[in-house]
Protein backbone atom coordinates (compact mmCIF):
# COMPACT_ATOMS: atom_id res chain seq x y z
CA UNK A 1 0.00 0.00 0.00
CA UNK A 2 0.91 3.64 -0.41
CA UNK A 3 -0.22 5.73 2.53
CA UNK A 4 -0.81 9.45 2.13
CA UNK A 5 -2.13 12.31 4.26
CA UNK A 6 -3.85 15.27 2.70
CA UNK A 7 -5.29 18.66 3.59
CA UNK A 8 -4.12 21.88 5.18
CA UNK A 9 -1.06 21.84 7.48
CA UNK A 10 -2.03 20.54 10.90
CA UNK A 11 -5.40 19.31 9.62
CA UNK A 12 -4.31 16.39 7.45
CA UNK A 13 -6.50 13.33 7.00
CA UNK A 14 -5.34 9.81 6.10
CA UNK A 15 -5.67 8.38 2.63
CA UNK A 16 -4.30 5.88 0.15
CA UNK A 17 -2.75 6.18 -3.30
CA UNK A 18 -4.25 3.33 -5.29
CA UNK A 19 -2.55 1.41 -8.08
CA UNK A 20 -4.73 3.18 -10.66
CA UNK A 21 -3.53 6.59 -9.44
CA UNK A 22 -6.66 7.54 -7.51
CA UNK A 23 -6.38 9.03 -4.05
CA UNK A 24 -9.01 7.90 -1.55
CA UNK A 25 -9.89 9.03 1.96
CA UNK A 26 -9.66 6.33 4.66
CA UNK A 27 -10.99 8.17 7.72
CA UNK A 28 -13.79 5.59 7.81
CA UNK A 29 -11.09 3.11 8.84
CA UNK A 30 -8.68 5.22 10.93
CA UNK A 31 -8.55 8.85 12.10
CA UNK A 32 -4.85 9.17 11.28
CA UNK A 33 -1.55 7.36 10.78
CA UNK A 34 -0.24 7.70 14.33
CA UNK A 35 1.93 5.64 16.66
CA UNK A 36 -1.19 3.80 17.79
CA UNK A 37 -2.08 2.98 14.18
CA UNK A 38 1.31 1.44 13.44
CA UNK A 39 1.52 -0.34 16.82
CA UNK A 40 -1.35 -2.71 16.14
CA UNK A 41 -2.41 -4.74 13.16
CA UNK A 42 -3.90 -1.71 11.46
CA UNK A 43 -1.81 -2.01 8.29
CA UNK A 44 -3.24 -5.47 7.62
CA UNK A 45 -6.69 -4.25 8.57
CA UNK A 46 -6.39 -1.27 6.23
CA UNK A 47 -5.34 -3.55 3.38
CA UNK A 48 -8.41 -5.70 3.91
CA UNK A 49 -10.69 -2.67 4.29
CA UNK A 50 -9.35 -1.12 1.08
CA UNK A 51 -10.02 -4.35 -0.82
CA UNK A 52 -13.63 -4.59 0.37
CA UNK A 53 -14.68 -1.02 1.12
CA UNK A 54 -12.23 1.15 -0.81
CA UNK A 55 -14.58 1.50 -3.78
CA UNK A 56 -16.99 3.38 -1.51
CA UNK A 57 -14.38 5.72 -0.08
CA UNK A 58 -14.42 9.41 -1.04
CA UNK A 59 -12.02 10.24 -3.87
CA UNK A 60 -9.53 13.04 -3.14
CA UNK A 61 -8.97 15.76 -5.73
CA UNK A 62 -5.51 15.11 -7.22
CA UNK A 63 -4.66 18.81 -6.78
CA UNK A 64 -5.10 18.63 -3.01
CA UNK A 65 -2.04 19.39 -0.89
CA UNK A 66 -0.23 16.31 0.43
CA UNK A 67 1.11 16.44 3.97
CA UNK A 68 3.76 14.18 5.48
CA UNK A 69 2.44 10.62 5.08
CA UNK A 70 2.37 9.90 8.81
CA UNK A 71 1.47 11.97 11.86
CA UNK A 72 4.37 13.53 13.76
CA UNK A 73 6.47 10.61 15.09
CA UNK A 74 8.09 10.37 18.50
CA UNK A 75 11.53 10.49 16.87
CA UNK A 76 13.22 11.44 13.62
CA UNK A 77 16.65 9.78 13.74
CA UNK A 78 19.27 10.35 11.06
CA UNK A 79 22.40 8.48 10.03
CA UNK A 80 25.29 10.62 8.83
CA UNK A 81 28.10 9.81 6.40
CA UNK A 82 26.45 6.57 5.29
CA UNK A 83 27.67 6.69 1.67
CA UNK A 84 31.42 6.37 1.03
CA UNK A 85 31.38 9.02 -1.69
CA UNK A 86 29.62 11.51 0.61
CA UNK A 87 32.13 10.88 3.41
CA UNK A 88 34.92 11.49 0.91
CA UNK A 89 33.48 14.77 -0.41
CA UNK A 90 33.17 16.12 3.14
CA UNK A 91 36.70 15.03 4.04
CA UNK A 92 35.49 12.63 6.73
CA UNK A 93 36.70 9.05 7.22
CA UNK A 94 34.27 6.19 6.60
CA UNK A 95 32.72 5.60 10.03
CA UNK A 96 33.32 2.37 11.91
CA UNK A 97 29.83 2.60 13.41
CA UNK A 98 26.75 4.51 12.24
CA UNK A 99 26.89 8.26 12.94
CA UNK A 100 23.64 9.02 14.75
CA UNK A 101 21.95 12.38 15.23
CA UNK A 102 18.42 13.65 15.75
CA UNK A 103 16.31 16.05 13.75
CA UNK A 104 13.47 17.89 15.49
CA UNK A 105 10.08 16.51 14.46
CA UNK A 106 8.83 20.11 14.16
CA UNK A 107 10.91 20.27 10.95
CA UNK A 108 8.57 17.77 9.23
CA UNK A 109 6.42 19.13 6.39
CA UNK A 110 4.70 17.83 3.28
CA UNK A 111 6.65 16.72 0.22
CA UNK A 112 5.88 19.79 -1.88
CA UNK A 113 5.73 22.45 0.81
CA UNK A 114 8.20 25.33 0.40
CA UNK A 115 11.60 25.30 2.05
CA UNK A 116 11.87 28.39 4.26
CA UNK A 117 15.45 29.55 4.71
CA UNK A 118 16.30 30.38 8.35
CA UNK A 119 16.68 34.11 8.97
CA UNK A 120 20.46 34.09 9.29
CA UNK A 121 21.12 31.19 6.92
CA UNK A 122 23.88 31.43 4.34
CA UNK A 123 24.65 27.73 3.87
CA UNK A 124 21.43 25.73 3.52
CA UNK A 125 22.10 22.44 1.72
CA UNK A 126 20.12 19.54 0.25
CA UNK A 127 20.30 15.76 0.93
CA UNK A 128 18.12 13.13 -0.77
CA UNK A 129 17.61 10.18 1.58
CA UNK A 130 15.76 6.90 2.03
CA UNK A 131 13.82 6.95 5.30
CA UNK A 132 12.54 3.91 7.20
CA UNK A 133 9.30 3.92 9.20
CA UNK A 134 9.11 1.62 12.21
CA UNK A 135 6.00 -0.56 12.42
CA UNK A 136 6.58 -2.52 15.60
CA UNK A 137 8.42 -1.54 18.79
CA UNK A 138 12.07 -2.52 18.55
CA UNK A 139 14.35 -3.16 21.53
CA UNK A 140 17.63 -5.05 21.18
CA UNK A 141 16.60 -6.65 17.89
CA UNK A 142 19.05 -8.64 15.82
CA UNK A 143 19.89 -7.86 12.22
CA UNK A 144 17.86 -10.92 11.20
CA UNK A 145 14.79 -9.64 13.07
CA UNK A 146 15.10 -6.02 12.02
CA UNK A 147 12.91 -5.91 8.91
CA UNK A 148 9.99 -7.49 10.79
CA UNK A 149 9.88 -4.21 12.76
CA UNK A 150 9.64 -2.02 9.64
CA UNK A 151 6.31 -0.69 8.35
CA UNK A 152 7.70 0.79 5.16
CA UNK A 153 9.76 3.49 3.48
CA UNK A 154 9.47 7.14 2.56
CA UNK A 155 11.38 9.78 0.61
CA UNK A 156 13.12 12.42 2.77
CA UNK A 157 15.11 15.57 1.97
CA UNK A 158 17.39 16.04 4.99
CA UNK A 159 17.98 19.77 4.61
CA UNK A 160 20.97 21.09 6.54
CA UNK A 161 22.21 24.57 7.42
CA UNK A 162 25.94 23.87 7.32
CA UNK A 163 27.06 26.93 9.30
CA UNK A 164 24.63 26.05 12.11
CA UNK A 165 25.68 22.39 11.88
CA UNK A 166 29.46 22.68 11.63
CA UNK A 167 30.56 26.18 12.65
CA UNK A 168 28.47 26.99 15.72
CA UNK A 169 29.71 24.31 18.13
CA UNK A 170 27.70 21.61 19.87
CA UNK A 171 25.75 18.96 18.04
CA UNK A 172 24.55 18.72 14.43
CA UNK A 173 20.91 18.99 15.52
CA UNK A 174 21.01 22.82 15.28
CA UNK A 175 21.72 22.70 11.57
CA UNK A 176 19.20 19.96 10.88
CA UNK A 177 16.07 21.04 12.75
CA UNK A 178 14.94 24.35 11.26
CA UNK A 179 11.27 24.56 10.32
CA UNK A 180 10.53 22.94 6.91
CA UNK A 181 13.88 21.07 6.92
CA UNK A 182 12.28 17.60 6.77
CA UNK A 183 9.86 17.20 3.85
CA UNK A 184 8.55 13.62 3.83
CA UNK A 185 6.62 11.85 1.09
CA UNK A 186 4.68 11.94 -1.17
CA UNK A 187 3.66 8.58 0.31
CA UNK A 188 4.73 5.85 2.69
CA UNK A 189 5.28 2.63 0.74
CA UNK A 190 4.74 -0.53 2.77
CA UNK A 191 7.40 -3.21 2.51
CA UNK A 192 5.47 -5.27 -0.03
CA UNK A 193 5.63 -2.34 -2.47
CA UNK A 194 9.45 -2.47 -2.60
CA UNK A 195 11.06 -5.62 -3.99
CA UNK A 196 14.58 -4.71 -2.84
CA UNK A 197 15.10 -1.64 -0.66
CA UNK A 198 18.84 -1.89 -1.29
CA UNK A 199 18.58 -1.46 -5.08
CA UNK A 200 16.70 1.80 -5.49
CA UNK A 201 18.00 4.58 -7.79
CA UNK A 202 17.90 8.00 -6.10
CA UNK A 203 18.40 11.50 -7.48
CA UNK A 204 18.13 15.20 -6.71
CA UNK A 205 18.17 18.30 -8.91
CA UNK A 206 18.50 22.02 -8.17
CA UNK A 207 16.90 24.26 -10.79
CA UNK A 208 16.77 21.28 -13.14
CA UNK A 209 20.48 20.38 -12.83
CA UNK A 210 21.42 16.97 -11.45
CA UNK A 211 23.25 17.30 -8.14
CA UNK A 212 22.88 13.83 -6.65
CA UNK A 213 22.50 10.52 -8.49
CA UNK A 214 23.15 7.24 -6.72
CA UNK A 215 21.54 4.04 -5.49
CA UNK A 216 20.60 2.64 -2.08
CA UNK A 217 22.94 -0.27 -2.89
CA UNK A 218 25.75 2.11 -1.93
CA UNK A 219 24.72 2.42 1.73
CA UNK A 220 27.60 1.62 4.09
CA UNK A 221 25.21 0.40 6.81
CA UNK A 222 22.08 -1.13 5.31
CA UNK A 223 18.55 -0.96 6.71
CA UNK A 224 18.67 -4.11 8.90
CA UNK A 225 22.03 -3.04 10.32
CA UNK A 226 20.75 0.46 11.15
CA UNK A 227 17.51 -0.71 12.79
CA UNK A 228 19.34 -3.32 14.84
CA UNK A 229 22.08 -0.87 15.84
CA UNK A 230 19.73 1.86 17.00
CA UNK A 231 17.58 -0.59 18.95
CA UNK A 232 20.58 -1.35 21.19
CA UNK A 233 20.51 2.24 22.49
CA UNK A 234 16.83 3.26 22.50
CA UNK A 235 13.32 1.97 21.97
CA UNK A 236 12.23 2.45 18.39
CA UNK A 237 8.51 3.13 18.58
CA UNK A 238 5.87 2.51 15.92
CA UNK A 239 5.84 5.43 13.50
CA UNK A 240 9.41 6.51 14.28
CA UNK A 241 11.36 7.61 11.21
CA UNK A 242 15.00 6.73 10.50
CA UNK A 243 16.73 8.57 7.65
CA UNK A 244 19.58 6.48 6.30
CA UNK A 245 22.02 9.01 4.82
CA UNK A 246 22.77 10.81 1.57
CA UNK A 247 25.14 10.17 -1.36
CA UNK A 248 27.70 12.57 -2.82
CA UNK A 249 26.59 15.73 -4.56
CA UNK A 250 25.58 17.95 -1.66
CA UNK A 251 26.33 21.66 -1.95
CA UNK A 252 29.01 21.45 0.73
CA UNK A 253 31.02 19.11 -1.49
CA UNK A 254 31.33 21.51 -4.43
CA UNK A 255 34.52 23.52 -4.84
CA UNK A 256 33.66 26.21 -4.00
CA UNK A 257 30.57 25.11 -2.06
CA UNK A 258 27.14 25.94 -3.50
CA UNK A 259 24.16 26.61 -1.26
CA UNK A 260 20.47 27.34 -1.75
CA UNK A 261 18.98 30.79 -2.22
CA UNK A 262 15.46 32.13 -2.43
CA UNK A 263 13.87 31.25 -5.77
CA UNK A 264 15.71 27.94 -6.23
CA UNK A 265 13.69 24.80 -6.89
CA UNK A 266 14.78 21.44 -5.47
CA UNK A 267 13.32 18.21 -6.87
CA UNK A 268 14.20 14.71 -5.72
CA UNK A 269 13.06 11.13 -5.92
CA UNK A 270 13.72 7.49 -5.17
CA UNK A 271 12.38 4.72 -7.41
CA UNK A 272 9.30 3.22 -5.80
CA UNK A 273 8.92 6.12 -3.36
CA UNK A 274 7.87 8.88 -5.74
CA UNK A 275 9.25 12.38 -6.03
CA UNK A 276 8.90 15.72 -4.27
CA UNK A 277 9.53 19.37 -5.02
CA UNK A 278 10.41 22.29 -2.78
CA UNK A 279 10.49 25.95 -3.78
CA UNK A 280 13.07 27.84 -1.70
CA UNK A 281 11.74 30.93 0.03
CA UNK A 282 13.29 33.56 2.27
CA UNK A 283 12.16 33.76 5.88
CA UNK A 284 9.73 36.56 6.69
Amino acid sequence: MKLIRYGNPGQEKPGLLLADGRLIDVTAFTPDYTEAFFAGDALDGLRQWAATEGHRAPVIDPGTRLGPPLARPSKLICIGLNFRDHAAETGAPVPAEPVVFFKATSAIVGPNDPLILPRTSEKTDWEVELAVVIGRKANYVSREEALSHVAGYVLHNDYSERAFQLERGGQWVKGKSCDTFAPLGPFLATQDEISDVHALPMWLTVNGEIRQQSNTSNLIFDVPAIVSYLSQFMSLLPGDVISTGTPAGVGLGFKPPVFLKAGDVVELGIDGLGSSRQQVMASV
